[in-house]
């Protein structure tokens, strides 16, 4: 399949990468890109390790087109640290802190959704945490470390 020249908007920088039609956004992001952030877990959008943010919205990135992100805002797990010092965000700092992270396979897909509910709603309550993070599966923590993380981080102030 021919591959053509995109201009992709990706942590805030227009990037300019060969993409073909068919190629899936966690592809572009990882191979042409170079952010292996993004992992790509079971590829059919059932376990949320490839979560980024689109415009503001968690998306499965191993179900979204590369090419139909022309046009948008795509952050994945490496932009939402602080760009100039390099500090993680407090979302990240609080997932070490409160030990929410094992083998760390699915923590950036979710970090990204706990991101994306903190951006939007900076004080949920447990069952808005669990449902925004239910698409994410984690095979290792039991998932309250990640619920006291983000209820920590929304304590501290959030994410922005």
């Amino acid at each position: 399949m021919k591959k053509q020249i995109i201009t992709l908007n990706i942590n805030g920088e227009d990037l300019e990468l060969r993409v073909a039609p068919t190629d899936l956004l966690v592809d572009v992001l990882r191979k042409e890109a170079g952010l292996t952030g993004t992992k790509i877990g079971c590829g059919q959008g059932d376990c949320g390790a490839c979560t980024v943010i689109i415009d503001g919205k968690a998306v499965l990135s191993c179900l979204t087109l590369a090419m139909a992100c022309q046009g948008k805002k795509i952050t994945t797990i490496e932009g939402i640290a602080d760009q100039k010092t390099g500090e993680m965000n407090p979302i990240q700092k609080s997932f070490l802190n409160h030990g929410a992270v094992q083998c760390g396979y699915c923590t950036p897909g979710m970090v990204m959704s706990s991101y994306n509910l903190l951006s939007h709603n900076p004080k949920p309550t447990r069952g808005e945490i669990k449902r925004a993070l239910s698409g994410n599966l984690c095979r290792c923590t039991g998932y309250i470390l990640i619920f006291e993380a983000v209820e920590a981080c929304a304590a501290e102030g959030g994410v922005l």
